[in-house]
């Protein structure tokens, strides 16, 4: 078929020695998406696989049906307390396509297969017999003594009702999300639960100023340590953190309180266990996976979906329904997108060709997949988020899937964390480059909605360092009191601030922030294993730090809430791209403009410079909205934020004025207002 040109190619020309691959990628999808409309009638009915598979009340029957995708397995037994455990009374019957089915009647079971009834399946197969948990199953516990899981019914006779409008009906622009994970939301050592970051952490989150919340570790996974990206139970909410009405009604009390509730999906690999998981379900290697070494993930040690598959796109298809449908989350935040859309997972490529985005080791099947997530997610709620964690730069990653894009509404700009950590690793404050400073933040497609980041989670892990601790270290557990003072401490508190400002200014159309990086939460996140005595130390945040007046913690937390505030109220980040307006590399400060606000950042470690003449982009009088110097939020006030600073224009009449420049600060500007002065 003769290739029709894309509007991504006729946007971007680079991609002109591609256009055949993108039209084929469009095609592709319209190919699945007619297979999918021709057999299962549409989209969201294909979406529907929970219906039919795992447990499932028929109210015609009166009974309850279990069913199960297994077609290599020769035989499955359920068991459980309902049965005494008797391990082969209850044999599923195979329905000649590979599914096993068992269903049990009110009459009989009514007083025994009830709301949190304990149930297991026993497969038979090339494996030989294994206990497993139900695929489709919603709810997995772990008994505390023997640490063993199993599925539970889960059929409470009054279900949550929910009380408020899902947040996505608005989108909220720009999008400042507050990423989280409940187990180690709270200060004491120990799993954190839904109730309690509903009553106490979500006030914090929208006290600081966010508009949108992230949840980790969602879907139930049998590894804590994890952070819950080795999911084995896809459509059960980890019961380690409570019920999954409590979860229901922390999303309603965001709602409540204004915040979207992203989901962190994981739908790029499964965990490797074959008690609780996918893998070799049936016995095969190839049920919901590839099939050899092609279904492993060497890095991650998990198992690779087959996207190729029906029966595994509509599992995954069918929980990117249920998430939205049942706890009403506002969208999903995608993770390993990178290594979904590469049989290489993007590991030592550097993408300087097109044809290594179209033609060279690309995972067709799960590009394919992706588009047809965000079409079915879009087709529920056309204001649901959906956001991807993707570093090689896909052409069309966030453009429409008609267009030739893959449909998604924003990319994480993964290469600005990595970008200061390096940063702070390798280089003395000296030597930085400004000029690579603001070309890196600025790099990007201004079309492409991104997220903006200067740390997350990956960034506080054992063995990396958050932001602050990398500044300070060690000097943060003896002079974070406001009455010692420390020189470390004086420039991490300055960096810490204009790292933050610098990013969210330039670097994105949206913001992301982990829980405690706002006020510089000190040390790492390690969570209970063996090489630390099963310690909840580090897997907590410690939000008293942050309560205490007469600690540093709050200078910065105020900081970010100021910053935070700003962008909502100016829309500087949703504004046209950054016009740099001076860049003096000796004294390393940078001058840019944005949404006619001037940015002033002084990088250097010493150089503060009176009657310093920037240019600006008009005249008038200008006064000073943020900033980082301020001695509310730790600074030393060198900057004299309540006098107007005239402008004049220079001998070739561009405009400029002059400032006191401060070393290690930033100051954000505008011309004020006449009517303000009335």
């Amino acid at each position: 078929m003769k290739a029709k040109k894309m509007p991504i190619v006729v946007n971007d020309s680079w991609l002109e020695p591609v256009s055949q691959a993108v039209f084929e990628r469009y095609e592709r999808f319209k190919s699945r998406l007619d297979h999918i409309n021709t057999y299962y009638g549409s989209l969201k009915a294909f979406a529907t696989a929970d219906h039919l598979f795992g447990f499932n009340y028929d109210q015609m029957r009166k009974g309850w049906w279990y069913r199960e995708w297994a077609p290599a397995a020769s035989q499955l037994f359920l068991f459980g307390d309902f049965n005494q455990w008797n391990r082969y009374d209850h044999p599923l019957i195979n329905n000649g396509r590979g599914i096993w089915e068992l269903f049990l009647d009110d009459k009989t079971y009514a007083s025994t297969f009830r709301h949190q009834s304990l149930i297991k399946v026993i497969v038979r197969s090339q494996q030989g017999e294994i206990e497993r948990i139900p695929v489709y199953i919603k709810r997995v516990v772990q008994d505390e003594s023997t640490k063993d899981f199993s599925g539970q019914i889960w059929n409470p006779s009054t279900p949550y009702q929910f009380k408020n409008p899902n947040q996505s009906l608005r989108r909220m622009e720009p999008l400042l999300i507050y990423e989280a994970h409940i187990g180690m939301a709270q200060e004491s050592e120990g799993v954190g639960s839904y109730k309690d970051f509903r009553i106490h952490i979500l006030p914090k989150i929208v006290e600081a100023g966010y508009n949108a919340l992230q949840l980790m570790a969602i879907a139930e996974h049998p590894y804590y340590g994890s952070f819950g990206y080795h999911v084995s139970s896809f459509f059960a909410p980890s019961s380690r953190f409570g019920t999954p009405e409590e979860l229901m009604e922390l999303v309603d009390e965001a709602h409540r309180l204004g915040l979207l509730v992203i989901m962190d999906i994981v739908h790029s690999h499964t965990v490797k266990n074959t008690r609780e998981g996918l893998n070799l379900f049936d016995g095969t290697d190839y049920l919901y996976t590839h099939a050899g070494e092609r279904g492993d993930h060497p890095q991650w040690d998990s198992k690779l979906f087959n996207y190729g598959k029906d029966e595994v796109l509509q599992f995954l298809l069918s929980n990117v329904r249920y998430w939205i449908e049942e706890f009403r989350f506002d969208g999903y935040r995608f993770d390993g997108v990178t290594s979904m859309l590469y049989f290489h997972h993007g590991n030592g490529v550097t993408f300087d060709s097109p044809e290594k985005y179209f033609t060279e080791g690309v995972e067709y099947d799960a590009v394919t997949y992706l588009q047809l997530a965000n079409t079915l997610m879009h087709q529920i709620n056309p204001h649901v988020i959906s956001i991807a964690e993707e570093v090689s730069g896909m052409p069309g990653l966030c453009e429409p899937v008609e267009d030739g894009g893959i449909g998604f509404d924003y990319r994480l700009g993964m290469g600005l964390p990595d970008y200061w950590i390096k940063l702070l690793k390798e280089q003395r404050d000296d030597d930085w480059n400004i000029h690579e400073m603001y070309h890196t933040m600025t790099n990007r497609l201004f079309t492409i909605k991104t997220v903006a980041y200067a740390e997350s989670h990956d960034q506080a892990l054992v063995g990396d360092k958050t932001l602050a601790f990398r500044l300070m270290d060690k000097e943060m557990y003896d002079f974070m009191a406001k009455d010692r003072e420390n020189l470390i401490i004086d420039r991490g508190l300055a960096l810490h601030k204009m790292i933050r400002l610098f990013t969210i200014s330039l670097g994105g159309e949206a913001w992301l922030n982990f829980m405690g990086n706002e006020f510089g939460h000190p040390e790492w996140i390690d969570f209970p294993r063996a090489g630390n005595e099963w310690s909840y130390k580090h897997a907590r945040r410690q939000w008293s730090l942050v309560e205490k007046k007469y600690l540093k913690y709050h200078w910065l937390a105020d900081f970010d809430k100021a910053m935070i505030e700003l962008m909502k109220t100016t829309h500087i980040m949703l504004s046209q791209p950054p016009w740099l307006l001076w860049a003096d590399e000796q004294n390393k400060t940078l001058v840019f403009e944005r949404n006619n606000f001037i940015f002033v950042f002084n990088w250097h470690p010493d150089n503060a410079l009176p009657d310093y003449e920037i240019p600006v982009k008009q005249t008038g009088d200008y006064e000073v909205i943020l900033s980082t110097d301020d001695v509310s939020y730790g600074g030393f006030g060198r900057f004299d934020t309540s006098q107007a600073y005239p402008s004049y224009l220079k001998e070739d009449q561009t405009p400029a004025m002059k400032i006191y420049n401060v070393n290690r600060s930033a100051i954000i500007m505008k011309v004020i207002d006449e009517t303000d002065k009335t």
